[in-house]
């Protein structure tokens, strides 16, 4: 099954994961959405199987998107679970550094407060979901603060430019030791499917000059490039990557500009500016 997977979303653990379901936004994962177009309509659910360290849990999936009283432009689809199943408990176990801080902030804060409770970033824990070849079953995979711990200690001190090398091509840098450890292993194949779906999304185009490289000779070389180096903040979300072509991404590296989120452009030390010529995600 692990042939066909396709990354669909990654969230950080919070109550309502651990207990009976999440939401999905669709109109950020490509190939969700087109996996889901085809045959779940507004209002809709459907059964569905979760695989969660290599065992099979029952779920639902639904369009929440009922009727126009949601006034929802785009459909949302929700991912539910019987309430502290048996798929809500492996959850909560393989989650227990979020679960046993959720739970002492519920039992401690005042009778009535419904407010979200924010984990600290030492408890930070995440879920990725991955599509499969079939239409009605999805794989769970678990991201924990010890998985991120060691990926800390493994990336510490490491060339920014080599991870990324082996983000994109599976190049092994075996004296990082980064592909040694299946916990990295998990994180790395998330960070690589992150990025080819945001490289499916620009249709291969570089972000920032907007050209495709290699077409004439009938392949496609794109890169996806961490904003915020990996290196120091272990972010791989869609958020903090850009799909570069490989001339700038190594302009990039090479003289360190300063990227402006709020405008969106590059900030160079010999005061070049240049902003983005495509975005849909950031």
């Amino acid at each position: 099954m692990e042939n066909f997977e396709h990354y669909v979303y990654k969230t950080e653990v919070n109550w309502s994961l651990l207990v009976e379901g999440l939401t999905l936004p669709v109109e950020n994962q490509v190939i969700f959405a087109r996996n889901m177009g085809t045959f779940l309509q507004r209002g809709e659910s459907k059964p569905i199987n979760i695989y969660l360290n290599g065992r099979s849990y029952p779920a639902q999936i639904r369009n929440v998107n009922f009727d126009a009283r949601f006034k929802r432009i785009k459909d949302t689809l929700q991912i539910r679970y019987p309430h502290n199943g048996s798929l809500a408990r492996a959850l909560q176990s393989s989650f227990p550094e979020s679960n046993n801080f959720i739970v002492r902030q519920r039992e401690i804060r005042a009778k009535g407060d419904r407010s979200i409770i924010k984990l600290p970033d030492e408890f930070k824990e995440y879920l990725a979901i991955y599509t499969t070849e079939y239409e009605d079953s999805y794989i769970f995979e678990t991201i924990s603060a010890s998985d991120i711990l060691l990926l800390k200690q493994v990336v510490s001190m490491r060339p920014e430019r080599v991870l990324e090398s082996n983000f994109n091509y599976d190049i092994i840098d075996k004296d990082a030791g980064i592909l040694e450890d299946e916990r990295i292993v998990r994180i790395r194949k998330l960070n690589r499917k992150i990025g080819d779906n945001l490289k499916l999304l620009y249709n291969n185009r570089c972000q920032i000059c907007g050209k495709v490289i290699g077409d004439e000779y009938g392949a496609h070389v794109v890169e996806s490039h961490h904003i915020d180096y990996f290196v120091n903040s272990l972010n791989n979300d869609a958020s903090n990557q850009l799909i570069v072509c490989p001339n700038h991404h190594g302009i990039i590296h090479e003289v360190n500009p300063i990227f402006n989120r709020k405008k969106l452009i590059y900030l160079y030390p010999n005061g070049k500016q240049e902003g983005l010529a495509i975005n849909k995600h950031l």
